[in-house]
């Protein structure tokens, strides 16, 4: 298997909010868009995001109405002090302040406004 992609789809209430929020905040672009669905792309080798409004008929009977929850999307980034200055000057909800971990990572949560959990790490 040759695996040439890699794409997150995140179940959410409000489409356009994490849309916006993933734009505004980190750096997605708009791919594709439709009436309950969104595709997300950077230029970099981040994951595609794909949202998809809850209830969508697109999704099989026993996931239509779940939510994205439980689940964090982690970023490994450069310069973590200054992604989480330039998060809070956006005014991003920041959920997790920066912190390091014993084993040396560096990282802090921000939520989107459906409550996806986006962690960004560096690495010592």
């Amino acid at each position: 298997m040759k695996i040439t992609n890699t794409t997150v789809s995140l179940t959410v209430d409000d489409v356009t909010a994490s849309s916006t929020f993933f734009t505004t905040h980190l750096g997605y672009s708009q791919t594709m868009a439709a009436d309950g669905f969104v595709s997300l792309s950077r230029e970099d080798s981040a994951a595609d995001l794909v949202l998809l409004s809850r209830g969508t008929e697109v999704l099989p009977e026993e996931q239509r109405h779940q939510r994205a929850s439980g689940l964090i999307v982690a970023f490994t980034v450069d310069d973590i002090a200054a992604e989480e200055a330039r998060l809070r000057a956006e005014g991003a909800d920041i959920t997790m302040p920066l912190r390091t971990e014993p084993w040396g990572e560096r990282l802090f949560q921000l939520t989107d406004p459906n409550g996806v959990v986006v962690q960004l790490v560096e690495w010592a």
